[in-house]
């Protein structure tokens, strides 16, 4: 832990005063872009006053401009926490690698901020066992994701329940991930043709023979992490007045919560986080990537014995850095293309799952407090249909159910990240193709959109990439 610390303290001045610069441009530019010069009408912020103006591939990466100087500073040690690459143990700096492990550093898999590529280094394939009680005759240790009570997802022998493509010196990985795409036609209602892909997983063992079919497979691209302390933030309540697991209103949106295990609490909570829901806290998600990402063992998952890799420091510092990072702000408000476009997003229900508002109730962190935010979420989850379905249950959500993902910023993931993927496994090449795959409860929205007339379907693409 000392290296890290020393490191830390070399490190944090520096990027303290780069934050607080930061911080004074936001709020400059927040005040002129609000002032009466620059529009006559109330705009709506992204983030609050939280938001950031930058259209440009570094936009995921500011902090918030509403930040007093404490939490900057603490931004800017987080800052230096989620970079650090680990190492194997043992090293002057940030040792603890592994054995197995994904990647070696929290931005590693989360590029520059927002989301990750199906491919190693990146992706996580989370496993389970279809029948509890199957072997498949591995030494392999996975004491460290023991399942949390009430959990449905049964750790597979020799793997856990995520598998780990990489190894130190001396430890092979678990397996090997076979990646292929499927691709299949569709039709407009107009004639004009469309391209879909899927992906297909197989696991291999190391002598490249498959794994058993028992298993549920889901494969999994990192989210974007910016504004998480906001979706953190919105009271629990308002989250529960929007759920309707019994469609009582009859509008084939049948929105719920799920309920997880929280490690710290030692009981079950809302699920915020994750493709799934399946996490409560900022905090828990951080301890989770730690240890089935890298294989750095924290406070909420230590090893047996009780030893870990890093303190709860530096584990509190990364939280504090995602929970304290802008939201990009909308742009094109006035484009009449996407303003059409944003009515036809309203007008295909779109806006049943993807809620453009909620409000954030008290904070620890004063510039998340109060905040009317417009996130294009409802946190909950919805069963979009066999297309998505990757047959995983977790805690209370089906094998088909995903958790509204947040459209804030993702006009920007390309150009964050060139040729990233949208969806839960990236399948998704553009946000045409993204809107194409839902089904279940989004079936008539993805109807509505493919019965559109040409300019319509790219009035409504236009107002997703403004956001």
């Amino acid at each position: 832990m000392m290296p890290f610390t020393v490191r830390l303290q070399r490190g944090r001045i520096r990027h303290a005063l780069l934050a607080l610069i930061a911080l004074g441009l936001g709020v400059a530019l927040s005040a002129l872009l609000r002032s009466p010069a620059a529009a006559q009408t109330p705009r709506p912020q992204a983030g609050g006053d939280t938001t950031i103006y930058s259209r440009t591939s570094r936009a995921y990466e500011q902090p918030a401009p509403n930040l007093d100087a404490y939490w900057a500073e603490r931004h800017a040690v987080g800052d230096l926490a989620f970079e650090a690459a680990f190492v194997t143990a043992p090293a002057q700096v940030n040792p603890g690698l592994g054995p197995l492990f994904n990647g070696t550093a929290c931005a590693g898999c989360h590029i520059k901020n927002g989301r990750g590529l199906p491919e190693k280094g990146q992706r996580a394939v989370r496993v389970s066992q279809v029948e509890p009680g199957i072997g498949h005759g591995s030494d392999y240790s996975f004491a460290l994701e023991v399942d949390s009570p009430g959990a449905n997802t049964p750790a597979v022998p020799g793997i856990g329940t995520q598998l780990q493509e990489q190894g130190v010196h001396g430890h092979a990985p678990e397996g090997i991930v076979q990646l292929t795409w499927q691709d299949e036609s569709g039709t407009y209602a107009d004639g004009t043709e469309y391209q879909l892909r899927s992906p297909q997983i197989t696991l291999l063992t190391l002598d490249s023979s498959p794994f058993p079919e028992d298993i549920a497979i889901s494969h999994r691209i990192p989210q974007p992490v910016f504004g998480a302390g906001l979706l953190e933030a919105v009271p629990e309540a308002d989250l529960l007045q929007r759920a309707d697991p019994g469609d009582r209103d009859g509008d084939g949106i049948s929105g719920r919560p799920n309920r997880v295990w929280n490690v710290i609490e030692q009981r079950p909570t809302l699920g915020r986080f994750g493709w799934k829901a399946n996490t409560p806290t900022l905090l828990q998600q951080s301890a989770s990537a730690y240890v089935n990402d890298m294989g750095v063992t924290n406070p909420l998952f230590p090893e047996a014995d009780g030893a870990m890799d890093i303190a709860m420091d530096t584990l509190e510092a990364a939280a504090v850095y995602v929970q304290t990072i802008g939201v990009p702000a909308r742009t094109l408000l006035d484009d009449p293309q996407v303003r059409r476009g944003e009515q036809l997003f309203a007008a295909a229900n779109c806006i049943a799952c993807h809620v453009s508002e909620l409000r954030t109730g008290p904070h620890e962190i004063p510039a998340l407090a109060n905040q009317t935010i417009h996130p294009y979420t409802d946190l909950l989850l919805h069963d979009l249909g066999p297309g998505l379905a990757d047959g995983r249950p977790d805690f209370e959500a089906s094998g088909s159910e995903w958790r509204t993902p947040p459209l804030w910023g993702v006009g920007l993931a390309q150009t964050v990240l060139p040729f990233s993927g949208f969806l839960h496994d990236g399948r998704a090449r553009t946000l045409e193709e993204a809107v194409l795959w839902h089904g279940g409860e989004a079936e008539l929205a993805r109807s509505t959109f493919q019965a559109m007339a040409k300019d319509d379907r790219a009035a409504l693409i236009r107002f997703l990439r403004s956001l």
